[in-house]
């Protein structure tokens, strides 16, 4: 039997593996990857929304660009990268054995950094076998990877980052997500992830979940109820919807198994994830030689597992010799600190589980936010970036900690500033000039600013709003602006579309409406598109 070596084999071509393999390509490793898709890039593909954190976490850019950037990067660097190749097996001395088609393959690796990712729960109820009941991301590969609409009217449970993204996407799909359902108390994910979905009209059942999906053969209905303390439901409280689709986002447990089958030392770790691997600070597992990056490590955001995998390329680079020791050190420092900035904030590791009344400047959190999915128009003052001014100037409605900067950088002017710490709340510079080119609005990854000219002297205020949405409404078109909580709010008409190649799919949407609603109108709908929804 023929068994090829390499000196690193990966098993996963998502962004934690192909950044490991990157890394150690480098340094001039052999480096092969195996992923059982069709195509390479794991969930990055299926992300159309910017990322958030800085320029060096690639913030601003769309999932799916960063994985075409890497991927022409592993490519340039010679990496191997076969794909419809499951790992069925992880063995002693590191042999992997490899099933391509109707043939098994041997290789043997001088190390193996696994970079399997993570899949998706389920959570049981009556009828959630039915067709029609599907994962979230499922749901967002037939969108985004297949250009098929899941559904027509859909409901979706779970008010994490990924049931809020989807949420978005959805809606961008053209699909009617008649409501976004959490047991929780309070909404889990990103407050501008919750305010983007929010001002579109879709509203939240926070302290619900469901109790029954309809339909004999498929999805016909849903039936949600409030829950206690105890997540126990409480009588009298049941909602029904028409829908053909329950999306489901109640988190991802770790496809750690071959490390399992590796022997390496595991653990049953609910922080990570899950069933997960004992690790060293940079994947390193019990077994010399054998890493663990990305998500079957511990489940967090993709900007984490790309700095993850390099970490491992570097680790493996050094223990193979393929690099030094202090060659290593200097560069999983710069790595580190990378990384470090991405773990702070609100949603940091440290914090989960803790509940947190103020933001790092002392400002208390909107309540209507953790609970509602929007910020109250009596709670918006008290954040530094709303500001009013005469003339065009930016209102920055970010009211969490969250690492993410991209927004200082796009000002030309230094009308926005973030300050030393990434997760500082943005604020406006008070003797600064707003040249209204929109390029703070169409790059912020979470649609949270906006223009304002709250009087233009004929007694109406012009508001420029991020729209990814199509059609593009026109210029002269007549509708309705939404506030924060997707209810209408006054008349509003279209005054001007920008799109440039610079906001990168990002339309800026600028409407018309009268004065006093300057700071309360947040989104936009024709006067079909109501009459539709109301329908």
């Amino acid at each position: 039997m023929k068994i090829e070596r390499f000196d690193l084999i990966i098993v996963g071509a998502g962004p934690s593996g192909l950044s490991a393999a990157i890394e150690a390509a480098k340094h001039g490793m052999r480096v092969v990857v195996f992923d059982e898709n069709a195509k390479p890039g794991g969930q990055l593909f299926k992300q159309i929304h910017k990322f958030f954190g800085s320029k060096e976490h690639k913030a601003k850019i769309r999932g799916f660009h960063i994985g075409e950037q890497l991927l022409a990067e592993a490519d340039s660097v010679g990496v191997k990268v076969e794909l419809n190749a499951t790992v069925v097996g992880l063995y002693q001395d590191r042999e992997v054995v490899v099933r391509m088609g109707d043939e098994v393959h041997h290789f043997k690796g001088d190390a193996i950094i696994i970079a399997t990712g993570a899949a998706e729960n389920m959570v049981l109820f009556d009828g959630w076998n039915l067709p029609g009941v599907m994962g979230a991301g499922a749901a967002q590969t037939l969108m985004n990877l297949y250009g098929v609409k899941p559904g027509e009217k859909i409901l979706m449970l779970g008010s994490g980052n990924v049931g809020l993204v989807v949420s978005f996407q959805l809606l961008q799909a053209g699909c009617d997500v008649v409501a976004l359902v959490d047991a929780a108390p309070k909404i889990g994910g990103y407050g501008v992830h919750a305010a983007k979905v929010a001002r579109t009209g879709v509203p939240f059942y926070l302290s619900h979940t469901i109790k029954k999906a309809e339909g004999t053969d498929h999805v016909t209905g849903v039936t949600i109820a409030e829950v206690d303390s105890h997540f126990q439901f409480i009588p009298g409280t049941d909602k029904h919807f028409d829908v053909d689709t329950i999306c489901v986002a109640v988190g991802l447990s770790p496809m750690s198994q071959l490390l399992k089958m590796a022997g390496c030392k595991m653990e049953d770790n609910p922080k990570r994830g899950g069933q997960v691997p004992i690790i060293g600070e940079y994947g390193e597992t019990s077994i010399p030689g054998i890493y663990a990056a990305g998500d079957v490590s511990g489940i967090e955001e993709a900007s984490s597992a790309m700095i993850e995998g390099r970490m491992s390329g570097v680790v493996a680079a050094e223990y193979l010799g393929f690099m030094t020791a202090e060659e290593k050190a200097e560069k999983l420092d710069q790595l580190n600190q990378s990384l470090d900035a991405l773990r702070q904030g609100m949603f940091a590791p440290k914090n989960r589980g803790k509940k947190i009344t103020e933001t790092e400047e002392g400002i208390p959190v909107s309540e209507s936010l953790l609970h509602k999915g929007f910020v109250a128009d009596d709670e918006i003052e008290r954040y530094p970036g709303v500001t009013h001014r005469a003339g065009v100037h930016p209102v920055i409605e970010c009211t969490q900690n969250i690492p993410c900067n991209p927004c200082q950088d796009a000002c030309k002017k230094h009308c926005i500033r973030i300050g030393s710490e990434i997760t500082s709340l943005p604020a406006v510079e008070p003797d600064s000039t707003c040249i209204d080119c929109g390029m703070c609005v169409a790059s912020c990854p979470g649609q949270a600013i906006f223009l304002i000219n709250e009087d233009d002297g004929a007694g109406n205020a012009e508001i420029t709003l991020p729209y990814e949405f199509l059609p593009l409404p026109k210029v002269g078109d007549k509708g309705v602006a939404l506030g924060r909580s997707g209810s209408p709010v006054c008349e509003a008409e279209v005054a001007r579309v920008r799109s440039s190649k610079a906001f990168d799919g990002t339309n800026l949407l600028t409407i018309r409406v009268p004065a006093k609603y300057a700071m309360t109108a947040r989104f936009f709908k024709t006067n079909a598109q109501q009459k539709e929804a109301a329908e």
